[in-house]
């Protein structure tokens, strides 16, 4: 199995976690209203919000976005599974421009085929001179917009993109959302390099470092091998050779190596790129 779908079939596991985490959060904060409610509302500090928002129709979802984009006081990250029209790729320059004036760390992901159409290629360059960090991945899973971490706009159905959007508030459901940016950024190519054919250290293939990254993050043999496709003989095999490749003794020391060596981050072999 190719590692973008494996990475796929992590992303899908993620999201139903992330579904599970804001049903359980929904259900906390509604026991402590009926339990401490009136001694919280009389309380100097608001309490954080968490809640989600199914918006549809095109021209409400440009509002919550331009509403959002406005919102943002620091950072400012999206993920882009395709290319984008003329008029959308001029209204985002617009935005970088008032973003980045008032200091706000803008970041951008896109697939890593965007660059090859003429069209993407140009908006890619322009908004890299403007100040915005790009990064190209083979996979980028969905459609994102995150705003500090206060808001996140998803789709409800990644292959459905007028099914409507996500609209997510509150940071202790976005953070979730921002570590799988996080996550993905970390494995994306910076703008301008070149991609590298293996992504893991010297004789790496990208299976090994998709079970690399698995690995270091305490992902079990039998995830490990339900996620990327195959049997747990051929996924302990993959790790082995890992280790091997490493010279730990263990799986702990795998994960240490592999992130003190910088095999854990955008480009193999190397420390990890300033952001």
């Amino acid at each position: 199995m190719e590692p973008g779908i494996a990475l796929l079939g992590l992303l899908r596991a993620e999201r139903e976690r992330l579904q599970n985490r804001l049903t359980e959060t929904a259900r906390f904060h509604d026991t402590l209203d009926v339990l401490a409610g009136p001694i919280l509302r009389a309380g100097a500090t608001p309490r954080r919000e968490v809640g989600v928002e199914i918006v549809t129709g095109l021209d409400r979802v440009r509002l919550e976005r331009a509403a959002i984009s406005e919102s943002v006081a620091h950072d400012r990250q999206t993920m882009h599974t395709g290319a984008v029209g003329r008029e959308e790729s001029e209204h985002t320059l617009d935005e970088d421009r008032r973003q980045l004036a008032r200091g706000v760390r803008v970041r951008a992901m896109y697939g890593r085929r965007a660059g090859s159409v003429p069209d993407m290629a140009q908006h890619l360059r322009a908004r890299a001179e403007l100040g915005v960090e790009i990064r190209t991945s083979p996979v980028v899973p969905m459609n994102m917009l995150l705003a500090d971490e206060n808001f996140a706009l998803l789709p409800t159905d990644l292959h459905d993109p007028a099914a409507g959007t996500i609209v997510a508030r509150g940071a202790a459901l976005v953070g979730s959302y921002l570590a799988l940016y996080e996550y993905c950024w970390q494995c994306a190519t910076p703008y301008g390099e070149d991609s590298p054919a293996d992504r893991g250290g010297a004789g790496l293939s990208e299976q090994q470092v998709v079970a690399l990254h698995m690995l270091a993050s305490g992902v079990k043999d039998e995830e490990i091998a339900r996620n990327l496709g195959v049997s747990l003989r051929t996924a302990s095999r993959l790790l082995s050779e890992v280790m091997q490749e490493l010279g730990a003794a263990s799986r702990f020391e795998a994960g240490v190596k592999a992130a003190r060596l910088g095999w854990l981050d955008a480009k193999s072999g190397t420390s990890a790129d300033p952001m």
